[in-house]
């Protein structure tokens, strides 16, 4: 599997490492078991942080696209080809898209909406 990294695009690079990976997995270019870089590894490779890698395995992990067996490595998940499909981004943003309508038909701001929403935020993190 060959991932390319673009700095110049938008699009960041976690979120690009999170497509290849998937899109790698979907067409059967990395097949269930098969053993992934460690962290360190594949950001020695693509020369970025070891942080972004990190952060695109977590996102690959919760999306059941990677397993990590502690020591042993990441590995690819089982049932990761049925996962590939699975956008939580997608879903959250179908979500806060309904709500947000419903407040601007409710009357609020769009400032207004913002405070409520850095407000909630806030509580869920304590």
């Amino acid at each position: 599997m060959e991932i390319v990294i673009d700095i110049e695009d938008s699009v960041p690079l976690f979120n690009q490492l999170v497509s290849q990976i998937k899109q790698a997995v979907a067409n059967g270019n990395i097949e269930s078991g098969e053993a992934l870089p460690s962290i360190r590894q594949l950001a020695n490779d693509l020369d970025i942080n070891n942080k972004t890698v990190a952060k695109a395995y977590r996102m690959l992990e919760r999306d059941s696209i990677i397993q990590t067996k502690g020591y042993r490595g990441t590995f690819i998940h089982p049932q990761a080809k049925e996962h590939c499909d699975i956008d939580l981004n997608e879903f959250a943003n179908e979500k806060l898209t309904n709500v947000i309508v419903s407040l601007k038909e409710a009357g609020l701001t769009d400032s207004e909406i913002r405070i409520s929403f850095g407000q909630i935020m806030s509580k869920q993190q304590d």
